[in-house]
């Protein structure tokens, strides 16, 4: 991405559940940030609660979207989110369109996670397993707090019941119902390009035999998670980065659906450990050109 390829407006990037900007030194977005910046762009990594409803994290990323225009000048905002952070990112433009000028969803769950439904099925919130699955995330959140080195705003609320509600499809139905802006009328369909003056663009990816089974991925063991957790799709069995379904994914523009990347390669994790064939920073410099080409 070349200087003059730089988008207009700022870009902020909105982790999903369980995320971070910085563990120690490992980054979320790891080499994104700094490929996106050595382009030009002026790029935010934020944070909000790694574990609470999609409106409580959508709240918090209002009042950081409105510190960053103040730090900046802009006018608007370019949000891309990955999962959870899709529907942040949504929240936010859907509550204040006038300060965001795009909405980007990275393997979002605008329908729902299947995955999300099997633990809601098989771990309860209120059974033996449930609270113990919960006691557990609520360990593993404090851990990351603790370790996180890039947010050092005050302690963020933690509500585990709402962080899972808010992915399963019967909670994303709610939400959608509420904030419909980007969605396909027809599943598998693109949505509308703008809405109330702001664009909405997906991608996603697909476990891909050959592909994401290969490569780097050979030694990353989250995509070893992604193959055991898409043992849990039925709707889209087959057709999921593991965590998300390939057609749940979709939002407004759809850029593509079946990039050879699990959930977490998608945004370059696990050092950069992914599988054969795969550029995912490629994608976001490529996104960048397009905001810009788009006057975003």
């Amino acid at each position: 991405m070349s200087q003059g390829s730089a988008p207009r407006y700022p870009m902020v990037l909105v982790p999903g559940m369980l995320g971070f900007i910085h563990l120690v030194l490992y980054p979320y977005w790891y080499g994104i940030v700094e490929a996106l910046r050595r382009g030009g762009a002026v790029v935010f990594a934020v944070q909000v609660s790694p574990l609470n409803s999609n409106e409580v994290r959508g709240e918090q990323l209002l009042a950081r979207i409105e510190e960053i225009l103040r730090e900046t000048g802009a006018d608007k905002v370019n949000l891309i989110g990955h999962s959870q952070g899709s529907l942040t990112a949504r929240y936010a433009a859907a509550k204040r369109p006038d300060l965001v000028a795009s909405v980007t969803s990275v393997a979002g769950p605008n329908h729902g996670s299947e995955l999300a439904d099997y633990l809601h099925r098989h771990y309860a919130h209120d059974s033996l397993k449930g609270r113990l699955l919960s006691g557990l995330l609520r360990v593993i959140n404090a851990l990351m707090c603790l370790l996180d080195t890039g947010y050092h705003g005050p302690k963020l609320p933690v509500d585990v019941h709402g962080s899972h509600h808010s992915l399963t499809t019967e909670g994303v139905a709610l939400f959608n119902q509420r904030y419909p802006q980007g969605l396909p009328e027809t599943w598998g369909g693109h949505g509308p390009e703008e809405v109330n003056g702001v664009r909405y663009y997906s991608w996603s990816g697909t476990l891909q035999p050959g592909k994401t089974d290969r490569g780097r991925n050979l030694f990353d063991g989250t995509n070893r998670s992604c193959r055991l957790f898409a043992k849990t799709f039925v709707r889209e069995a087959g057709h999921c980065d593991g965590m998300v379904g390939r057609y749940s994914s979709h939002l407004g523009t759809v850029i593509g659906d079946d990039f050879p990347l699990d959930h977490f390669d998608i945004v370059n994790q696990s050092l950069g450990l992914v599988g054969k064939g795969a550029e995912p920073i490629r994608l976001f410099l490529e996104h960048a050109a397009r905001l810009k080409a788009a006057g975003l």
